[in-house]
């Protein structure tokens, strides 16, 4: 019979996927606040209450939702991007410097103080305090859509010509890209939380982790991403042969095909698998930018996204209510609030310390500063990477953990949901503000 309310709720969850999108559009709501708030009232209905919605015991399902939801919404965010990526033109790499800072600088900082005040204040065992702060140190790729750029091409001009949208918005573009890389690379810290709790002393396993999760994983991952995109971006638009040239048919299923092909070679090889995924996107994005098959594969990715995102927060919310926020204590409370208010927001602002657009760009002004600290969106990922370590290793306080971090996510879909709109206009004033001075002097 429990089962039978599991189909249930999956029936109900992607019924709304389907009727939600367009009404939210029209009246201007934030899906996650919809479907988050729905599974809280969900999770209290006879029936539903009753359901076995424990994160511990289901770990190894909960890994896999949520590793695919963040592996698709990695490859919507990599065919998004309009700015291009090329090694050899260091223009290129200035113009992503936005992104560089939030990665090298934001979220180590902030892995840092999520895990020194886990450990220091709250006696948080070094193993555990090290894993919330990678788990909630990403910003997540698949509830940030709002600050988010839009498609690949998304706006055009009265001539009907595609123009790259990003290029102006740097406050998105930052956010888009940042969300699609940091996935990645914090995979390299939760493992360092991993190897405290099961080899012991950093000593024992320092070097080691520093060459091959630091370095040798990354440079594995982005490879085999940056292969198998040029390798589909050869036979969908170049190929001799009209059967295999997609983008000419315009299969958008070949963005499916590639995420499942980029991440299952990378883990094989013993890449990251979600930076080969967001790269293998990058690489494809790289081709023809104007072609709109790039369109019809974002399209594709972005709907099964939805449907994806959409049953993992009606799930949430109905665990919200079965008992997921069991074990949350003033600590945790104090700990999610200094991430999402403090800790994030200051380690965002500390990136952008000196920063000046390379050369063709404005200045990173006070109100795109801002906007690009405070918005680092909590979510899904946050649930993936606690989910792979407790399948890895023993964390006595795993089930305060989950609290924590689903208390944290909740309150990220809430505050940044309402909060976003609000912020995004208010940081395109201050640019629209910047354009009339400039025009007058």
């Amino acid at each position: 019979m429990k089962a039978a309310w599991i189909y249930v709720a999956l029936g109900l969850a992607l019924f709304l996927a389907v009727i939600l999108p367009p009404l939210l559009d029209r009246w201007r709501v934030n899906a996650p606040i919809v479907l988050v708030t729905l599974g809280l009232i969900v999770g209290v209905l006879p029936g539903f209450r009753d359901l076995d919605l424990d994160p511990v015991t289901h770990g190894s399902a909960i890994t896999h939702i949520t590793e695919f939801t963040v592996l698709v919404s990695l490859m919507g965010v990599g065919l998004a991007l309009d700015r291009p990526l090329s090694f050899r033109d260091r223009g290129s790499w200035r113009n992503w410097s936005p992104t560089w800072r939030l990665l090298g600088i934001a979220m180590p900082l902030t892995i840092v103080g999520v895990g020194l005040l886990a450990w220091g204040p709250f006696g948080v065992a070094a193993p555990a305090a090290l894993l919330l702060g990678a788990a909630l140190a990403p910003t997540d790729p698949v509830l940030a859509s709002d600050v988010q750029v839009g498609g690949p091409n998304a706006a055009e001009t009265a001539e009907g010509n595609a123009e790259e949208v990003d290029e102006e918005d740097e406050v998105r573009f930052a956010l888009t890209s940042e969300a699609g890389l940091n996935d990645g690379l914090a995979f390299p810290f939760v493992h360092a939380a991993i190897f405290l709790a099961t080899v012991g002393a950093f000593s024992e396993w320092g070097a080691r982790w520093v060459a091959w999760e630091g370095v040798g994983k990354i440079v594995l991952g982005v490879a085999v991403g940056v292969g198998l995109g040029w390798a589909v971006s050869r036979l969908a638009f170049t190929s001799r042969s009209e059967d295999v040239r997609f983008a000419t048919a315009g299969e958008p299923l070949v963005a499916i095909a590639a995420l499942l092909a980029a991440y299952g070679i990378a883990e094989v090889v013993g890449g990251y698998g979600f930076l080969s995924v967001f790269t293998c996107a990058m690489a494809i994005r790289s081709f023809e930018r104007s072609h709109s098959y790039h369109h019809d594969m974002h399209e594709v990715i972005e709907r099964l996204e939805r449907l994806l995102t959409l049953v993992v927060l009606l799930f949430l919310g109905m665990a919200l209510t079965n008992g997921l926020l069991a074990h949350l204590d003033w600590m945790g409370v104090t700990l999610s609030l200094a991430l999402l208010l403090v800790i994030r927001p200051l380690a965002g602002m500390a990136s952008f310390l000196g920063h000046r657009r390379s050369r063709g760009l404005q200045g990173f002004d006070k109100r795109e500063r801002v906007v690009a600290a405070l918005y680092g969106v909590r979510g899904i990922g946050s649930l993936f990477y606690l989910a792979y370590a407790a399948t890895h290793a023993d964390f006595p306080e795993i089930r305060w953990m989950w609290s924590v971090v689903a208390f944290t996510v909740v309150v990220s879909v809430y505050l940044h949901g309402f909060t976003a709109p609000f912020a995004m206009a208010w940081q395109e004033r201050g640019e629209q503000s910047q354009r009339r001075a400039d025009a007058r002097s």
